[in-house]
């Protein structure tokens, strides 16, 4: 199911029958501003002229809702066209959330580019590569000490100088990349559609070890207590030493693992797309509780205080007390949910495929404001 949201639209365009992906980020926080990436939308259809409009750009709000500044990402339309229509620019759809640091919001784009962002103008610093571009790029970036780091389609994970957004060195794994790269120390964990687990030396890329699962790893890893916690398309949830790959204890499902797991107080907190969230011991991976949410869990969850939220695909948000292992609804948007969510000072912030950004009370799902992001 994923994959076809993913795959994004198929429209009638100036050139016929084409595929545009919608794209739609998560929210990060920095400094007191959000920064987000909307989704593409299309309007128009048939044989006419249709035209992407709204998304293919990003935004900075502040905590308010309040827009403070906007800018488009672009690349050249096509030549020609059917009917006299005129080629437009096609608006670049974003799936990774944005990462701030150094004063930049990077941005890893479907049309296989990497943007460099003044987080407090919204002028562009650089892109990367200059020339050409590369395979899509799905996941987020990460940045640490001075260098970017993301994955690609074409299954390398690429470093870069986070100051200029010159190349610093490339690990080719065996199929596509759709992870989020994480660093913990000196390494850089990361999945691949090889089914491996990749811990690399964040210094110059070179291999330190991998872990092969028997599906392919779309999930975003996490590091905890010298362990690596990651999901695989072959409905396991593993636990790897952080230190030499070996397999610590492995958690199964009735459907696969796509979210980030959380961890607290030595338990790890697991969405699934069987519509359930696990609670398990992070030290033996037995099972101390588990939720039924009732639809699939896509999005990432946050941690807020002793309370993890959790969004369900239909668009229920949940909290769950770690303390008492109790979940309760605290709102139900109506609206599907597939981003990651984030959370600062007590807000949870949600971005629907609806398109609209929503500021939710942590505590008590009381709707603080809310903000459509489609175009004018």
């Amino acid at each position: 199911m994923l994959l076809v949201v993913m795959s994004g639209l198929a429209v009638f365009g100036c050139a016929g029958i084409k595929s545009v992906p919608e794209g739609g980020s998560g929210v990060t926080i920095a400094n007191g501003t959000l920064f987000l990436c909307p989704a593409i939308t299309t309007q128009g259809g048939g044989f006419g002229c249709t035209a992407p409009s709204g998304g293919g750009k990003l935004v900075a709000l502040a905590t308010s809702g309040a827009r403070l500044w906007e800018v488009p990402l672009e690349t050249s339309g096509a030549t020609g066209g059917m009917f006299g229509c005129t080629p437009a620019p096609k608006p670049v759809a974003i799936y990774g959330t944005p990462t701030v640091a150094g004063g930049l919001v990077y941005i890893g784009s479907y049309n296989g580019k990497i943007y460099a962002i003044n987080s407090s103008l919204g002028a562009l610093r650089w892109v990367y590569p200059r020339q050409d571009k590369l395979e899509p790029i799905i996941g987020g970036t990460t940045v640490v000490r001075g260098k970017l780091y993301f994955g690609c389609s074409d299954g390398k994970v690429y470093a870069l100088d986070a100051e200029t957004g010159d190349k610093e060195w490339e690990f080719q794994t065996g199929d596509k990349i759709w992870s989020t790269p994480v660093i913990d120390g000196d390494r850089l964990f990361i999945g691949s559609f090889d089914k491996k687990l990749y811990a690399l030396s964040a210094t110059d890329g070179s291999m330190k070890w991998e872990f092969e699962a028997e599906g392919a790893i779309a999930a975003a890893p996490l590091v905890y207590d010298d362990t690596v916690y990651i999901g695989s398309f072959d409905r396991h949830l593993y636990a790897v030493s952080a230190s030499d790959g070996s397999l610590k204890w492995e958690f199964s499902a009735e459907r696969w693992f796509w979210t980030k797991p959380v961890a607290y107080n030595n338990t790890i907190y697991a969405g699934c797309f069987d519509g359930k969230v696990y609670a398990l011991n992070a030290k033996s991976g037995s099972k101390v509780a588990e939720f039924d949410l009732g639809s699939p869990v896509a999005a990432w969850p946050v941690i807020v205080d002793s309370s993890v939220i959790f969004a369900s695909e239909e668009g229920k948000v949940y909290s769950l007390d770690t303390a008492a292992n109790q979940v309760k609804q605290i709102a139900n948007l109506e609206e599907k949910i597939y981003t990651p969510l984030c959370a600062s000072n007590g807000v949870v912030y949600i971005y629907s495929e609806a398109q609209n950004l929503y500021a939710l009370d942590a505590e008590s799902g009381a709707r603080l404001w809310s903000l459509p992001l489609t175009s004018k």
